[in-house]
């Protein structure tokens, strides 16, 4: 069904008047309705202790014009009800809070031609702003593998592993979601100013915040919800103990997703977080998109094969051949039953593999007695 007019302005209002994820306005929006709420606060009866916080601003506030001035640099205002929200945000109504923040958005802004994914085909990778070269590398992989293989890379624009996860998906020309801490008309962190204006080009940058909102702490803490719910696995690529990317991870364990992580040197800090992660067990270790593709496939599907080394020529020899084959002098030549005593192997056993691994190369018979017939062993 499609959201009516007045929801969409009502929810545009209340996301002007609220902090992203103020757990008071998600909670009476979810249990009232946006319209009720907003008409509550204009009408001054009920939510004496929420209308304190707001009165002086509703009188400032004109949603409908809000939303045409967005509308004229692209940027549009998604909510539930609408075709393009994610389902996957729903699940916030039932994960609990961290710090006072929790819920349902209200509605979230978003700038670019990418709509929305469902959290079912997304990934978010994450990880510390201070990202080694190795940690960097990994999560450009990550990006370009999984947005490779048709999944949406989700993660938070920072520095380090965040900008490195959004390069790598667009480095192969895949979908990846900029979720922000700010409004989608700033750029946060200005370091990352291009990055951002070429995710708005080709990909989409979503924000709980309202337009023209600061990048405050607080506002990062409800970020990382978001990026937890738009995916359906997190990986950490990097985190310290203290890592606000591990706010994500712990978003996703209460949203019932996959947590995963990627081992570091255990020598480095930047990894010491989610060691401690997959030493509990609080993550799945994974060290490629292969890994977590697997993981996040329906029963069955996408699964590996056990990593093991390739078959070689020695491997396909029996027990017995490969032990008459150790026993072959390298540079010396050895009669037979020299062989067969260093083997410990039968005579006439020793004769028939010498026999076999003569006519596949591996030994030469000198005179009346054998040699190496290669210097490598494939």
């Amino acid at each position: 069904m499609a959201v009516g007019e007045q929801e969409r302005l009502a929810r545009v209002t209340l996301n002007r008047l609220a902090e992203p994820g103020d757990l008071r306005m998600t909670r009476l929006v979810a249990d009232l309705g946006a319209i009720v709420v907003r008409d509550h606060l204009l009408a001054e009866r009920g939510l004496s202790t929420l209308h304190d916080d707001v009165a002086a601003r509703l009188d400032t506030i004109d949603p409908a014009r809000e939303l045409e001035a967005a509308d004229k640099v692209g940027i549009r205002f998604v909510v539930p009800g609408d075709e393009e929200w994610p389902s996957g945000l729903d699940a916030l109504s039932e994960a609990g809070t961290v710090n006072d923040r929790g819920g349902v958005p209200i509605g979230l802004w978003v700038r670019g031609p990418l709509r929305l994914p469902d959290h079912r085909e997304a990934v978010a990778v994450v990880g510390a702003r201070t990202a080694t070269t190795y940690g960097a590398r990994v999560a450009a992989d990550l990006g370009a593998d999984l947005a490779a293989s048709g999944r949406a890379v989700v993660s938070g624009a920072a520095l380090g592993i965040d900008q490195s996860a959004h390069r790598g998906a667009l480095a192969v020309e895949g979908r990846t979601v900029a979720v922000l801490a700010c409004g989608v008309d700033r750029v946060y962190p200005a370091a990352n100013r291009s990055l951002l204006e070429y995710v708005r080009e080709v990909g989409a940058v979503v924000s709980e915040a309202p337009l023209g909102g600061a990048p405050m702490r607080i506002r990062f803490l409800s970020r990382n919800r978001l990026i937890a719910a738009l995916a359906g696995g997190t990986v950490v690529v990097e985190a310290a103990l203290r890592s606000g990317a591990l706010s994500s991870a712990a978003w996703a364990e209460r949203l019932g997703r996959v947590v995963m992580g990627v081992p570091g040197p255990v020598t480095s800090a930047q990894s010491q977080g989610v060691h401690e992660r997959l030493r509990t067990g609080g993550a799945h270790l994974v060290t490629c998109a292969e890994d977590v593709v697997e993981l996040l496939a329906e029963a069955g599907e996408d699964l590996l094969d056990d990593r093991r080394e390739a078959v070689t020529e020695r491997d396909r020899l029996t027990l017995r051949q490969r032990q008459v084959l150790d026993a072959v002098g390298v540079s010396t030549a050895r009669r037979a039953d020299r062989i067969a005593a260093v083997a410990g192997v039968g005579l006439r056993e020793v004769q028939s593999a010498l026999g076999t691994l003569e006519a596949k190369g591996w030994v030469r018979q000198d005179g009346d007695a054998w040699v190496l017939g290669r210097t490598t062993v494939p």
